[in-house]
């Protein structure tokens, strides 16, 4: 019994951190310590950076960092995944904080972690690859582009008292707001983005181009004084402490008003994590599990509400550093979270003098680099409908938001997907089509009797292409005596189909003719056969080759008088 119950236990909750720890060594201890340092301090300004910029205090930020990314590390299904606050959560965060408040975010936070709990415990984390690439490009590009709008009042300075949530309110705003341009601070923030961008790629290793800006814009504005805003002038500075817990009130009335929100949370955390553990795999030739991902990052996003801070996910640029710091398994992501803690315990008193305008243009390096912008070059190769979905989630997620846009443009991926398939779906005269491979060549050499019909049925009839079961009799002027249906090449059937065969079978039967089934394939054969279809068309008329559907017509054919 108790080996029975630690089995069911195993299956669904397995972090890779046991496996990972199987025949682990003092030489990968120490790799794993050195890259996790290496990750906590390029998380610490981007965790600073997209605290802000989502409208949060930047303790927040590095709170978010250091639980999720514990949590993500020691309980995920992936051996160098990176968890913590991302700049793709800066628009949809921004706007609940604005519309909800501060506290219903937290909240938001807490039901999308037990969504993604959910759908990991229930073995779902394969189902996001079913969400097609250029709705994922068209909704990463509208964020990036949402973020680098976000970050034009900080980098140059301007009077904004609140930077307005939706897209044309931002422009507008930043239009009024030209005339307040500060020459300090652009070109502080210009210096800082061209550092980052052009740092050499040798020294990225040891030395991260951010910290390296932070570095720099801090030393400059504590030593020389200069009238830029700063962490410290606008924030206060942060904490030197651990944060406080404290339980959000829920009630039921708050839970339903936030489940929309906390639905877009929980779908962008799933996208974004597994995505990034996919392109994790495919540095580290491994494999992640997806559902034990999703069920830490439930985990963490419960939890990291009762310390006040952020949704989180798991992060690509800072998983793709993590592994090219020579990171062997989730040690490391965990050191990265206790780095972070003792950066907070020791040198938090520091970061009142970090400069906004250099935290501006880490967020815009990130948000340019995060963008898939090869994808709008090569629109022209794609299908029509690939294209379409990938603008419309673009245009969409840029003027009404990442909701809306994911909506919409799986709506459209979804009726694009099942057009095709209804396409590529044909029901024609078998001998339009002869196929040798069958045995159907053969056929057409012989003579069918008069009065006998035979169709092919190719494709995946389900509910967009049951209507061409429906036009065999339309097509059809002089109803055969017999109908066969030739199914060898129907590989699936759904109910909708099933109801569409049955209609023609009874208007056949009403009429006093007869429907053959030639060799259905697996899928359809047991559907037909659980649904009783088989018993109202008659078993015998179930046959497995065109030759025996024949026969099985010249027995049912009426027989001229006097036979």
């Amino acid at each position: 019994m108790k080996h029975a119950i630690l089995a069911t236990i195993s299956s669904y909750f397995r972090p890779r951190l046991i496996d990972s720890l199987r025949d682990y060594n003092q030489a990968r201890f120490r790799t794993d310590i050195s890259a996790g340092i290496t990750v906590g301090i390029v998380a610490l300004p981007l965790a600073i950076a997209f605290a802000i910029a989502s409208g949060a205090k930047p303790e927040a930020g590095i709170f978010t960092a250091i639980i999720a990314g514990f949590i993500i590390s020691a309980l995920g299904g992936s051996r160098v995944q990176i968890g913590g606050p991302t700049g793709a959560f800066i628009v949809i965060v921004y706007n609940i904080i604005l519309q909800y408040g501060y506290a219903n975010l937290l909240i938001c936070t807490m039901m999308a972690g037990v969504m993604l709990m959910a759908m990991g415990l229930f073995k779902l984390g394969n189902l996001i690859k079913y969400f097609p690439r250029p709705l994922i490009i068209g909704f990463t590009n509208g964020i990036a582009v949402l973020i680098i709008l976000s970050q034009v009042k900080e980098f140059f300075g301007l009077q904004i008292e609140v930077m307005p949530a939706d897209f044309l309110g931002k422009l507008r705003a930043i239009y009024a707001a030209i005339g307040s341009i500060d020459p300090l601070t652009v070109t502080l923030a210009i210096a800082s983005a061209l550092l980052i961008w052009f740092y050499p790629k040798r020294w990225a290793q040891k030395l991260p181009s951010p910290i390296v800006a932070l570095i720099i814009g801090t030393l400059l504005v504590g030593l020389f004084n200069l009238p830029t805003e700063t962490i410290g002038s606008r924030f206060g500075g942060i904490p030197q402490g651990l944060p406080n817990f404290e339980f959000p009130e829920l009630t039921f009335a708050t839970l339903r008003h936030l489940f929309a929100p906390a639905m877009t949370i929980a779908l962008l955390g799933a996208i974004e994590s597994l995505l990034s553990a996919a392109v994790a795999d495919g540095m580290i030739d491994d494999k992640h599990d997806s559902n034990q991902e999703l069920i830490a990052q439930g985990i963490a996003n419960i939890v990291t509400p009762f310390f006040g801070g952020l949704p989180a996910t798991g992060a690509i640029a800072r998983t793709a550093t993590n592994v090219r710091s020579g990171a062997t398994s989730p040690v490391s992501g965990i050191v990265h979270a206790l780095t972070l803690l003792v950066i907070v315990l020791v040198a938090a008193p520091l970061a009142q003098y970090i400069p906004l305008a250099s935290l501006s243009a880490i967020l815009l390096v990130v948000a340019i680099n995060m963008g898939e912008w090869e994808g709008f070059r090569t629109l022209r190769k794609y299908p029509l409908s690939d294209s379409a979905v990938l603008v419309v989630t673009f245009v969409l997620t840029v003027m009404f938001g990442l909701t809306v846009a994911v909506e919409i443009g799986l709506f459209i991926a979804v009726f694009s997907f099942m057009h095709r398939i209804t396409d590529l779906t044909h029901v024609s005269v078998a001998d339009e089509s002869p196929q040798p491979d069958d045995g159907e060549a053969t056929v057409m050499r012989k003579a069918v009797p008069k009065g006998v019909v035979i169709y092919r049925v190719f494709g995946a009839l389900f509910f967009g292409a049951a209507d061409k079961l429906e036009n065999i009799l339309i097509e059809l002027h002089n109803e055969p005596e017999v109908l066969i249906l030739k199914m060898h090449e129907v590989i699936s059937m759904d109910s909708s189909a099933l109801h569409k065969l049955e209609h023609l079978h009874n208007k056949l039967r009403k009429r006093g003719k007869h429907l053959i089934l030639c060799g259905p394939h697996t899928q359809p054969y047991f559907l037909m056969h659980q649904s009783g279809f088989f018993d109202q068309v008659g078993r015998e008329n179930v046959v497995g080759s065109v030759e025996e559907a024949l026969r099985r017509a010249r027995e049912l054919l009426p027989k001229p008088n006097g036979a």
